[in-house]
């Protein structure tokens, strides 16, 4: 629902709210701003659990869609599809949310306010939930967020078909360890530049109806009751109209980690005064001690509960069924093959090819006899799916997947190889207690598919994972475990090797990078991942991904964990090279650029309109992602910053000439008073395939073409 076209039904649906909160005592308020919010019978309002995730399909609630982990779908770089998977996610959810109603299930995961998408930014690649996010780019994370959302919460003039919700406002990628007490320390112009951009995007551009806070302080104040964040920049700068809402018991936080206030009243009183709408948790039943003590106006919660039935107003469920159109779903949508098969396609759209040597692949199965397949992650389900995801009636693991492509024509051997991270597979056994196998399958193949990684038992939210090789983030950008020995083990055969990782973050992948001859970084691809791999590896799909994430050479060269300053983090601002730099991608085919020029004189205040030419110059059809980057001539500046993308399929040898829009806020940057500016000295455009940078050039043998402002 466009609310900006909409006000008047916006207000037809506050004043029924005011009208209910009119009639309402205080404790009855107060109830309705915990997640589990009760009836109240004698008003005609039926109970509601707020809590509900949609990060990569319908989660926790039974039989869903399970599409790739959220940074594997930031991989595609493709608006439309995002837009797509959200209105089959919404769709989904709507079916599920209808067979619920019926049996009179309201329970958690049950309802239609869904806690996604996360935009914030990957900063650091050893943050463990960084696989929820769209990457590290401001402006990737803002497109894709944008439009997840608008699929999510639909078109339709008069109702939301959900209610999405952007988190975690605003400053928060890790410490796991520390978030309950963490204070992440961000100067203005990173503000500006960095964290604040997606979520400004998703309000004014999407219309997000919820905004949720992060657990840690920013700058000294804890998200969830900072009147900087969610009163002057959200609901006053930015014109925010939906509720907000705290992360799950941050609010306890207040008093018990970050040490800002005593007592759980003042903690409830500083949230909610602060503009905090909805409790995930308990503690905002001590509201009604904190307005009988004078800590909080009554007006305000008047003002949070109207805000919060507003958004239940605008999903329909205190009109009649035959009113709202997303009522007549029907639970046969849910696991559909038009949902399979739309799953599928994400996923073969979301693979990274990161090197193929001598055109190793794609694999030709008619020249195949045996095919070794190792590795912890080759045969694992979990591997595919990532966190906050629902369930699959099926699950295609990779080894499935290229069993069920090569059929009865190819040898298909299998070795685990060893644990995801423990260096036996059972206790009672010595260490590399697999390798035998290992050399045994590698003897007998013509080629060896090693499937390597994580999942999100090591990378991941703090208290969902937990065992001895971490707690939520990684302790390093290594493969875990003893995987890097096996893969030694299978290179010593002299066999093609092909890696294929499965994680959801940045890994070192030097020595692979040297010495195997191609690699596929997978993500968490999804209950049909094994088919799109599959795909990938046969020559079924070309592959298009391109990495949304900047993968190091070593830990070693990346700035403090705990230090939010951007300076030295991430593609645009890294003085570095990159193993596999953000933007990058190979696939079976080759693009060519030329023609590039302005349309018209360039003014940077008005925006700019470039034209040009793309050739797919292979012989296979492919799809090409066509990447603007803009650098201020300045020094001190960031490096070259992704402030455009374009997804072109072209057949091969066929070549269209487009047109590709930058707006005035593509050219601006932020002083140190996080001020907006435009630079005197002028500005370099770059529009290709890839990011300008010579790592970049290096890898693919071709650089992006370059204009001048």
């Amino acid at each position: 629902m466009e609310l900006n076209e909409n006000k008047q039904k916006l207000r037809e649906y506050r004043e029924r709210a005011k009208e209910l909160v009119a009639q309402m005592t205080l404790e009855e308020k107060v109830e309705q701003t915990l997640h589990r919010s009760p009836a109240v019978e004698r008003l005609g309002i039926k109970k509601y659990n707020w809590w509900n995730e949609a990060l990569h399909g319908v989660a926790r609630a039974g039989t869903a869609t399970v599409f790739p982990q959220a940074v594997g779908m930031a991989a595609t770089f493709d608006e439309d599809l995002l837009e797509r998977v959200a209105e089959a996610v919404s769709t989904e959810a709507r079916a599920k949310f209808n067979m619920q109603q019926k049996g009179k299930d309201m329970d958690i995961y049950k309802g239609l306010t869904f806690w996604a998408p996360n935009v914030n930014i990957f900063r650091d690649p050893r943050w463990g939930r960084g696989h929820e996010t769209f990457g590290e780019d401001p402006y990737l994370t803002s497109r894709l967020g944008v439009r997840y959302i608008q699929g999510l919460q639909g078109h339709d003039e008069n109702y939301l078909k959900v209610a999405a919700c952007a988190k975690h406002f605003a400053v928060h990628s890790g410490p796991e360890a520390l978030r309950h007490e963490f204070d992440a320390a961000a100067s203005r112009q990173d503000m500006r530049e960095t964290y604040l951009p997606a979520f400004k995007a998703c309000v004014q551009e999407a219309h997000v109806e919820s905004v949720m806070g992060a657990y840690n302080r920013t700058n000294g104040v804890p998200c969830c009751g900072s009147h900087e964040l969610l009163i002057d920049i959200l609901r006053k700068e930015w014109g925010f109209e939906g509720h907000v809402t705290s992360d799950c018991w941050a609010i306890k936080d207040f008093h018990e980690g970050h040490k800002v206030t005593s007592n759980a009243q003042e903690s409830v009183a500083m949230a909610m005064a602060n503009g905090c709408d909805l409790n995930c948790g308990n503690l905002f039943t001590y509201l009604v001690q904190a307005v009988k003590e004078g800590l909080v106006e009554e007006s305000r919660i008047d003002e949070a509960v109207i805000n919060l039935f507003t958004s239940r107003m605008k999903l329909g469920v205190f009109d009649r069924k035959e009113e709202n159109p997303f009522d007549r779903i029907p639970y046969s949508v849910v696991d559909s093959v038009e949902m399979r098969a739309l799953n599928r396609e994400v996923a073969e759209k979301s693979i990274v090819l990161l090197k193929n040597e001598n055109n190793l692949l794609p694999l030709d199965k008619g020249r195949i006899h045996t095919i070794g397949v190792i590795g912890p992650n080759a045969d694992s389900r979990a591997a595919l799916v990532g966190n906050y995801e629902g369930t699959a009636s099926r699950y295609v693991t990779v080894l499935e997947g290229i069993q069920d492509y090569v059929g009865d024509d190819v040898r298909v051997m299998y070795s685990m190889g060893c644990h995801l991270y423990k260096d036996r597979m059972t206790g009672l056994a010595e260490a590399n207690d697999r390798c035998s196998e290992v050399r045994g399958v590698c003897e007998e193949s013509d080629v060896i598919i090693a499937v390597m990684g994580m999942d999100a038992t090591l990378e991941g939210e703090e208290g969902d994972t937990g065992n001895e090789y971490g707690s939520g983030d990684k302790p390093n950008l290594r493969l875990p475990g003893i995987q890097h020995d096996i893969l030694k083990i299978a290179s010593e055969y002299g066999k093609p090797v092909v890696l294929v990782v499965l994680c959801g973050s940045a890994t070192a992948l030097t020595w692979e990078q040297e010495h195997l001859g191609a690699i596929i970084q997978g993500w968490y691809p999804g209950a049909q991942g094994g088919k799109a791999i599959a795909d990938i590896l046969f020559g079924a799909a070309n592959p298009q991904g391109k990495l949304p994430v900047t993968f190091y050479k070593t830990m070693e060269e990346l700035p403090d964990f705990e230090d939010y300053s951007m300076k030295g983090r991430t593609y645009r601002y890294m003085t570095q090279e990159a193993l596999y730099p953000f933007g990058y991608g190979l696939s079976y085919t080759d693009f060519a650029y030329s023609d590039v020029t302005f349309v018209g004189t360039p003014d940077v205040k008005s925006g700019v309109e470039i034209t040009f030419t793309v050739k797919n110059a292979g012989d296979v059809d492919g799809t090409e992602t066509v990447q603007a980057y803009v650098k201020a001539r300045r020094e001190g500046t960031p490096n070259a910053q992704l402030k455009g993308i374009r997804k072109v399929d072209l057949k091969a040898g066929e070549a269209k000439t487009l047109t590709m829009k930058l707006p005035a806020e593509a050219f601006v940057l932020f002083n140190e008073d996080g001020e907006a500016e435009y630079i005197a000295e002028g500005y370099e455009v770059h529009i290709g395939g890839s990011q300008p940078d010579a790592r970049s050039a290096a890898l693919t043998g071709k650089k992006p073409q370059t204009l001048y402002i």
